[in-house]
């Protein structure tokens, strides 16, 4: 077992190489060790170069929603009308303390996700008169 530290983009690639070539060893022996050990490096590297940042709460909603195959009127009673679930989806209106609590139980989504800060849209400009037009 030669293991050494993931210091650049050719140590990971080499790293993934050799983890691919043992990733089936038997539990218990030399490969298997190496084959832990090279996980815990990878990770700790892919984490420290390639963050995955998290999603924001309205695209997390989303997705959470497609996941469940929800619709945007099984919201209503989380968020309290259609026009209102229609608003919060398309970042016109923040989620409240009372949304948040009540998406985290429906979605089974952690409130920390829900809390996260996100950039508002603003209501599209209008003439006086007209209809708002969808930007």
């Amino acid at each position: 077992m030669n293991i050494k530290p993931i210091r650049d983009e050719a140590d990971y690639e080499m790293a993934l190489a050799r983890l691919n070539e043992i990733f089936q060893a038997s539990a218990g022996t030399t490969e298997s060790d190496e084959a832990d050990v090279l996980v815990t490096l990878i990770k700790h590297y892919e984490s420290a170069v390639h963050p995955i940042e998290a999603p924001d709460p309205i695209a997390a909603i989303r997705i959470r929603m497609e996941e469940k195959g929800l619709r945007n009127t099984d919201l209503v009673p989380a968020i309290g009308s259609k026009s209102r679930v229609t608003e919060v989806l398309k970042k016109r209106r923040p989620l409240t303390v009372p949304m948040i609590h009540a998406l985290s139980k429906q979605l089974d989504l952690s409130a920390g996700t829900l809390v996260q800060p996100y950039a508002l849209r603003p209501y599209p400009q209008t003439r006086k008169g007209s209809k708002p037009v969808e930007a």
